[in-house]
């Protein structure tokens, strides 16, 4: 079976002042952990190895300001043939209100490996509107859909 090629050449995009890459040598896993422990509603209290192997496990997209600091992060959960899931997306507070949150996005959609599927999925409280910029609707047959959810694992339910 031939290997993916997503590990073979990081993917960048460049906007303005801001770089989106998914190089995975520049993701300050630290500041990832930190935010995502401490401050994300979606999974507040999610254990550093649980990071570490959502990481590694993923297709990750960082968001670097012109110093190379970590901005924004965005990770992608995929088969690279017919599906995604968006996860984890933020963006620091230091960059909030300057439109990084759609260069991830917009680098997400861009990124030649995640072309051509049939679906899409995300979750998300509060952030419908960027979303919908980017062709997210309200499920189509939301009858079909059914989850899991184990609160007791950590964090809090969306």
């Amino acid at each position: 079976m031939a290997e993916l090629a997503a590990a073979a050449t990081p993917f960048s995009l460049t906007v303005g002042e801001f770089r989106v890459s998914t190089d995975p040598a520049l993701l300050d896993r630290e500041a990832i952990f930190r935010f995502l422990h401490h401050d994300a509603y979606w999974c507040k209290g999610i254990p550093r190895e649980r990071v570490e192997r959502a990481i590694d496990h993923s297709l990750c997209f960082g968001a670097y300001a012109a110093d190379g600091a970590q901005a924004g992060f965005a990770r992608v959960v995929t088969d690279h043939a017919s599906f995604a899931y968006v996860a984890d997306v933020f963006v620091l507070p230091a960059w909030r209100g300057q439109g990084l949150s759609k260069q991830l996005m917009a680098a997400i959609q861009a990124h030649p490996d995640l072309q051509g599927f049939r679906r899409w999925l995300l979750a998300t409280r509060d952030a419908h509107g960027l979303y919908a910029q980017f062709g997210f609707k309200p499920l189509v047959r939301p009858e079909w859909s059914m989850e899991r959810f184990d609160p007791t694992v950590y964090g809090t339910p969306l």
